[in-house]
């Protein structure tokens, strides 16, 4: 089983560039899902996983070479289901990305065909059941026509109000339980987080949207900001926001989606929401 610590992130790494699916490094998303009480098995208090979701990637730095040595460029949008046992760690994506960049391909389809079964593999490793990621590419042609968009929703940080947690505080949490259910759609820009390995920085902005008692907007905003100096992958960081919310909150619907800025040409974007819904177009903020 790989462990975060044994990827390349903080470590000097060579530079590849002739295509190597190996440097690929899946790490499981069970241990840390059972960190917040998740899983399979019930004698230890675990539930089954309570949402569904995916993981929306974009690769900025994408290039490879025609079958007559030009470069090619692109941009790549990758869709991960949180059913996967594993996620990919984002150095040794970029890693393997480098590794097109002297190779030839046929052509862009060529190059996605790749890409799509090399994650696939990745993330569904160890799986009975394995299946596919999803994975388009766009071409410099369609560069003009990829849009810049904030997330809906009423702004949280309009707020004024002190924060003192700056560790995940889930009792800052609280909701109404006594009257009636309303449905709203929160943001904030101010979550920050830390990767699990370097300690470095990861800034994102979250939605938030649900159905049942109303969610006290203070103490949500107070607990987006508790994640300020907290050491977890993005991935893990929003299954910990649902299910705390999931559990204090008590919703009849949740969704939380969260959009981080990019780190070595890759963004990464994870969804989850309670009930099957669409995914939210993967449409790129001003700060991404």
């Amino acid at each position: 089983m790989n462990t975060p610590e044994q990827s390349q992130l903080g470590k000097t790494s060579a530079y590849i560039d002739q295509y190597d699916a190996s440097l690929l490094f899946p790490i499981p998303r069970a241990g840390k899902r059972a960190e917040i009480g998740l899983g399979a098995d019930a004698s230890t208090g675990q539930q089954p996983v309570p949402f569904f979701g995916a993981d929306l990637w974009t690769a900025f730095e994408l290039s490879w070479l025609n079958p007559r040595g030009k470069p090619q460029v692109a941009l790549a949008h990758i869709t991960v289901p949180c059913e996967t046992p594993n996620i990919v760690e984002s150095k040794s994506f970029k890693l393997y990305l480098n590794s097109f960049n002297n190779t030839r391909f046929a052509d862009a389809q060529a190059v996605r065909d790749r890409i799509r079964a090399d994650i696939s593999e990745a993330v569904w490793r160890g799986s009975e059941t394995p299946s596919t990621v999803g994975v388009k590419l766009l071409l410099p042609d369609a560069f003009d026509r990829e849009p810049v968009h904030e997330i809906d929703g009423l702004s949280l940080d309009r707020l004024d109000l002190e924060c003192t947690h700056y560790t995940p505080a889930p009792e800052l949490l609280t909701a109404t339980f006594d009257e009636a259910p309303v449905t709203e759609v929160l943001t904030s820009n101010l979550l920050k987080s830390n990767c699990l390995v370097t300690g470095q920085p990861d800034w994102g902005s979250v939605q938030i949207s649900y159905s049942g008692p109303q969610i006290d907007q203070a103490g949500l905003l107070r607990f987006i900001v508790s994640f300020r100096n907290h050491n977890e992958f993005h991935e893990q960081c929003v299954e910990r926001i649902f299910m705390e919310i999931w559990r204090r909150c008590r919703p009849i619907k949740l969704t939380v989606y969260a959009r981080y800025t990019r780190r070595g040409g890759l963004d990464i974007n994870p969804f989850r929401t309670s009930h099957p819904a669409a995914l939210p177009a993967n449409i790129r903020m001003a700060r991404q």
